[in-house]
């Protein structure tokens, strides 16, 4: 129901979904960047994902606990987990969006945004229809439409097109397939997070999941590398801007795990990755790095994302089943 009480027109939500999906795409693109510029500042990828997501989980124990919404959500996880309406292995989205954060400071610097962007959209893409097909989403199964199909794989021609000018560096394209691995992580994270977000009302309850399963699995991680490595060898920056990484992720978690009722996992991935990539270009055009050079064949893979998810989009809506 709308404010005026009439029904809204049927979409409305999806149309909704796309536009905070694209915007929260453009945080992303800003995360990486912050969290790319952390890593090499602290000569160590893993060591800064610890503190952006360290960070962000810091907030959320602050924020959920104080809020009856919050709070309602956190009772009701723990209903569902008792009932087993909610399985144990769905809360685990945490994981793949920790391996995300870990790359962005592990591989950004060297790639640039845009090139970091493109991979994790290639995976993104094919990981997305699978994950739609299994119905691992909040809505269940969702048919691969030719319009779905088309809108995956205009994505991926984009991503061939924005990274062209890349193929003959063997360093840059092996550094990519982590990105990669990534982005097929994404699809599933957002589809148990929206399972999560299902079962306790509330999408800050579902974020909180996802930070502390997220912050205990790179810590983890951080054990082992500073056991094989040993400790980074950079410093914590003054900079505050460089500490952003983290509450900007609470954003993106929080309305991807609300919206993806509404569009299904394909469409909330898409639009994602509009953003991502429109963002990615923005910044390595205005704010460039020294692995920052996109071109013209960067800029048309760009749009061609957006006519993407323009394709897609204008499919019929995702049916619960």
């Amino acid at each position: 129901m709308s404010a005026t009480g009439t029904t809204a027109p049927p979409g409305t939500g999806r149309i909704v979904g796309v536009g905070l999906a694209t915007a929260s795409g453009v945080a992303v693109a800003v995360q990486s960047r912050i969290n790319g510029e952390l890593g090499v500042r602290l000569a160590d990828g893993i060591a800064a994902a610890v503190v952006s997501f360290g960070l962000g989980l810091l907030v959320l124990l602050a924020l959920v606990p104080a809020t009856p919404g919050g709070r309602r959500g956190l009772a009701a996880l723990r209903g569902a987990l008792s009932a087993g309406t909610l399985r144990p292995w769905q809360c685990l989205g945490g994981v793949c969006g920790a391996f995300l954060v870990a790359t962005q400071g592990l591989t950004v610097g060297a790639l640039g945004v845009a090139v970091f962007t493109v991979a994790v959209v290639a995976g993104q893409s094919g990981s997305s229809l699978a994950v739609d097909r299994a119905g691992i989403g909040p809505i269940g199964r969702q048919p691969v439409t030719a319009q779905r199909l088309a809108g995956a794989a205009l994505t991926v021609v984009a991503v061939l097109l924005a990274v062209g000018d890349r193929l003959g560096d063997p360093r840059a394209l092996a550094l990519a397939v982590l990105p990669l691995l990534a982005g097929v992580g994404i699809a599933w994270q957002q589809a148990v997070n929206g399972r999560v977000r299902t079962a306790a009302g509330s999408a800050l309850t579902a974020t909180l999941v996802n930070f502390t399963v997220g912050t205990l699995a790179l810590l983890v991680a951080f054990a082992v590398d500073t056991a094989v490595r040993g400790w980074p060898a950079g410093s914590l920056p003054a900079e505050p801007w460089l500490y952003l990484g983290g509450p900007i992720g609470i954003v993106f978690i929080a309305i991807a795990a609300a919206i993806v009722r509404f569009t299904g996992v394909l469409l909330l991935g898409l639009a994602t990755i509009a953003g991502q990539i429109v963002g990615a270009v923005l910044l390595d055009l205005l704010l460039p790095t020294a692995a920052s050079h996109p071109g013209a064949t960067t800029l048309l893979g760009a749009a061609l994302t957006l006519v993407a998810v323009l394709i897609a989009a204008l499919g019929p809506p995702p049916r619960r089943r």
